[in-house]
């Protein structure tokens, strides 16, 4: 039912139905795609499409369609400078990464910006304050936000609902005739009975195309055992780009008949983080290669699937046919086929050691005298069988408290746990800036997992398991001025630059004033660079200036920096 609905939409949405083709393209070069719809990310699906600018910036980009802008975006994460226009038929259009608006509405956003006092802005736009016609200019193409090089993020949103739709699916001019390709598959037992090729731990298999048709690497017969699930490594390119995009379809036959099934054309943004069931999640942590799973968990509530959950039971000593084919947005079809056969083999059950069991669907805690862990139901996609352990770390003079062995890595969370640790020979006097932190259990290493201290415990809300410690930062973040030489000498003529860090809590914020006036210094987070464009309707030309700029961190550690310039 739901795939009806998709296809229904997609006719409507892309004037497919008797009509003039209804979008245009959003920039004026051909198209060429380095980032698929619903490609995997982390902890999320790609929500559009991203298109290449030439390796450069500053590209025109262009209104899909009639409409009206009905949100800016100014951030220095995420998307960036993005634009959002609402279209007649009922979708929103989404420009992200983008350099710069059209100047009357780059003037529009600084005014507002300065009466902020605020780089970062999300404002949703008066109905008709900035119409437009189909192919005009809105904005230039830039590398902002969260990019990771050049390009034009494109989206087409449902405006009721903000669920991205497929923009493939539309009509846009973009030739894909290459069919995705399967690289892998991974075959895991589901249960303790289970065996794969007699062993209870997941088996890789290569995979050769011939024939039409991909097969497993020496065509292997694998033994299987009871419940079993498959998922399989893909990757797919298209015309004119080498860039690496995902698939958007994947159905499952076991002699003939589907066991599972998924089709990926929109999905809502409150469901994205369950692609950490799936994918492999463990696998991906330990490989950082992403197999898509044919099987479906329990906790799992992204509503793509088939009826069928993918799980697969041999147990009756016969060969059976495995079939698996995927499809990428364009329908370009690759197949895989291999045998499996069920064979019986007696284990010796595995002694499990584990403090409790977790249910993914109930609330748990979870208390010793030193820690305290807490989670909502649907925390977790599948019940776990939780392990705890803690030690002393007797070397790091940074942590405050025992190690506390958190579960495994490898078990994705989904809602985020509360986490409580005690601290242990605090300094007097530094509760404020404690904090909890992770510990790499290979080097020591400790990265912020943020938190404050409050009726003697340190709190946070994590989203991944490991070991956890309690530290503090002391330090305050550093500034290092790019464009001011000694305090006084101006060495840029249009702009003014630092670059501004901290080594452990990361930034909350920054101040610049510029003759004690507050002044629009635009962050650029990925490189650790903030800027202010000199602006001769806001900067008295022809005499000395004073300029002021403070960070602070996440433990409300401060650092100021303090200068003179001609201008």
């Amino acid at each position: 039912m739901r795939l009806l609905v998709v296809i229904i939409l997609i006719m409507v949405y892309g004037g497919l139905v008797g009509q003039e083709k209804y979008y245009s393209e959003p920039l004026d070069i051909p198209l060429l795609v380095t980032g698929s719809f619903a490609e995997l990310r982390s902890s999320h699906f790609h929500s559009g499409i991203d298109f290449r600018t030439e390796g450069r910036t500053g590209l025109d980009v262009l209104s899909t369609a009639d409409g009206y802008i009905s949100r800016i975006v100014v951030s220095p994460f995420g998307f960036g400078h993005a634009l959002y226009i609402n279209h007649p038929n009922g979708t929103t259009s989404v420009y992200g990464h983008l350099s710069r608006f059209r100047d009357d509405i780059q003037e529009y956003v600084k005014n507002i910006q300065y009466k902020k006092e605020s780089f970062k802005v999300d404002l949703q736009i008066p109905l008709g304050m900035f119409p437009l016609k189909k192919g005009e200019l809105i904005a230039y193409s830039g590398n902002t936000g969260g990019s990771g090089g050049p390009h034009l993020h494109f989206e087409i949103r449902d405006t009721k609902t903000q669920e991205p739709i497929n923009p493939v699916k539309l009509g846009f001019k973009i030739k894909d005739s290459m069919h995705p390709k399967f690289l892998s598959i991974m075959v895991s037992p589901l249960n303790n009975n289970s065996h794969v090729n007699y062993s209870h731990s997941p088996r890789k298999y290569r995979t050769i195309y011939y024939d039409g048709k991909y097969h497993l690497k020496n065509n292997p017969v694998i033994p299987v055992f009871e419940n079993i699930g498959i998922a399989v490594e893909t990757v797919d390119y298209i015309d004119g780009t080498w860039s690496k995009c995902g698939i958007n379809y994947l159905q499952l036959l076991v002699d003939g008949k589907e066991q599972f099934s998924y089709q990926l054309e929109c999905f809502s943004f409150d469901k994205t983080r369950y692609i950490n069931s799936h994918i492999d999640y463990g696998e991906y942590k330990n490989s950082h290669h992403r197999y898509q799973k044919a099987w479906k968990q329990p906790g799992n509530k992204l509503g793509i699937y088939g009826e069928q959950d993918g799980i697969l039971t041999f147990n009756d000593e016969k060969k059976h046919q495995v079939e698996i084919r995927i499809k990428d947005s364009n329908g370009n079809l690759s197949t895989l086929v291999f045998q499996v056969t069920g064979k019986v083999k007696n284990f010796k059950k595995n002694k499990h050691t584990h403090d409790m069991v977790f249910a993914y669907n109930e609330p748990f805690e979870f208390t010793t005298p030193e820690l305290k862990l807490s989670g909502k139901p649907g925390s977790f996609y599948d019940n776990i069988e939780f392990k705890y352990d803690t030690f002393m770390d007797l070397e790091d003079s940074m942590i405050f408290s025992r190690v506390h062995q958190v579960h495994i890595p490898e078990t994705p969370i989904h809602k985020s746990l509360e986490l409580s640790i005690k601290p242990q020979n605090l300094p007097k006097g530094l509760e404020t800036k404690a904090l909890l932190a992770t510990r790499n259990s290979k080097t020591g290493k400790l990265s912020s997992a943020g938190g404050a201290t409050e009726n003697g415990w340190v709190s946070s809300s994590i989203r991944n398991f490991g070991d956890y410690v309690v530290t503090i930062d002391t330090i305050p973040p550093t500034i290092k001025p790019l464009s001011i030489r000694s305090k006084k000498t101006l060495t840029e003529p249009s702009r003014i630059r630092f670059k501004i860090s901290d080594s452990f809590s990361g930034v909350k914020s920054y101040t610049g004033t510029i003759d004690g006036k507050w002044a629009l210094f635009e962050y650029d987070a990925k490189n650790s660079l903030i800027t202010y464009h000199i602006d001769p309707k806001k900067l008295e030309f022809k005499k000395q200036h004073i300029i002021n700029l403070v960070v602070v961190d996440n433990k409300n550690n401060q650092a100021e920096y303090k200068a003179t310039f001609f201008k």
